[in-house]
């Protein structure tokens, strides 16, 4: 299964003539659907079902991902910036000036960005499982900062983080796999190999993408912090209880970047659209009526 079932996909022109995959079912009012790491555009193919039933549904493998291109990094390529102004250019592509936008981790964090260089776009949005990017550097530290090793090891110079990653590209992709998922079930078989192959297929993309997050996504974040920069538009987070587990008010540091906000924890695993797909449409769908 390289794609979500009933769904057409379709290869189009990012921001600056990247080729990005896209997979586009239903008619309504367009709602686009980003995933995260190390997944496709395949996380989403509970949810956008469901949503395709009304909507005019878009999901992205966001550029470096899937089947999407990987063009080489420049130090800007895989900013989030770039990869939102991808998503911006697809669904204007296809006629949707404006758009409801999910995003799910990595996706998220392209999501985020959307929202702040592209206000006039994206009409609501939904976090699924990330902080932004200057919070989840600055509420790493210490031991607990362990849990999050890949950060990291992605975040050094090219070379060695990309031999270290494609001699054991399955074993460690499917580690996140493994450790992210609290029910393993929600991701079967055939789903979990055709994330393995699309991610051993993209290891200096998916590290270059990691990589930005350490340097320009900061700086990006930074600008906007200091120009007093926020979200607008009706934003929902959705999470897991990561300020018990690591000690921050996870909800306070949501509140510095969006003006119209209702955070939620979910009694779920990582990947929650697939754990939880019902609860996450749920949730969607209740952003959307805001």
């Amino acid at each position: 299964m390289n794609s979500i079932p009933g769904f057409s996909t379709r290869r189009l022109p990012g921001a600056d003539g990247t080729r990005i995959n896209v997979a586009v079912a239903g008619d309504g009012s367009p709602v686009v659907l980003l995933h995260g790491f190390p997944q496709t555009h395949l996380m989403w193919r509970h949810v956008a079902a469901d949503l395709a039933a009304d909507h005019l549904v878009i999901c992205p493998d966001l550029r470096g991902y899937g089947a999407s291109d990987k063009p080489s990094d420049d130090g800007t390529t895989y900013s989030k910036r770039a990869m939102a102004a991808d998503v911006v250019a697809v669904a204007r592509h296809l006629g949707a000036d404006r758009f409801a936008l999910a995003g799910h981790d990595r996706g998220a964090l392209v999501a985020i960005r959307a929202g702040l260089d592209h206000p006039d776009a994206v009409t609501h949005l939904a976090s699924l499982d990330v902080l932004p990017t200057l919070d989840m550097w600055d509420i790493l530290h210490g031991v607990d900062a362990a849990v999050a090793f890949h950060l990291y090891l992605m975040a050094q110079p090219p070379g060695l983080p990309e031999e270290l990653i494609r001699s054991s590209a399955d074993a460690f992709f499917g580690y996140f796999l493994d450790i992210w998922a609290r029910n393993p079930d929600a991701i079967p078989g055939e789903v979990r190999a055709e994330y393995l192959r699309a991610s051993r297929d993209a290891v200096p993309s998916i590290v270059a993408d990691y990589r930005a997050s350490a340097r320009i996504d900061v700086e990006h974040d930074r600008a906007d912090r200091a120009a007093g920069r926020r979200l607008t538009m009706p934003v929902t987070v959705v999470q897991q209880d990561w300020g018990a587990a690591l000690g921050f008010d996870a909800a306070g540091r949501w509140k510095e970047w969006a003006t119209d906000l209702e955070h939620l924890t979910l009694d779920a695993g990582h990947f929650m659209a697939e754990e939880a797909p019902a609860d996450v449409v749920r949730i969607i769908r209740t952003l959307l009526a805001r």
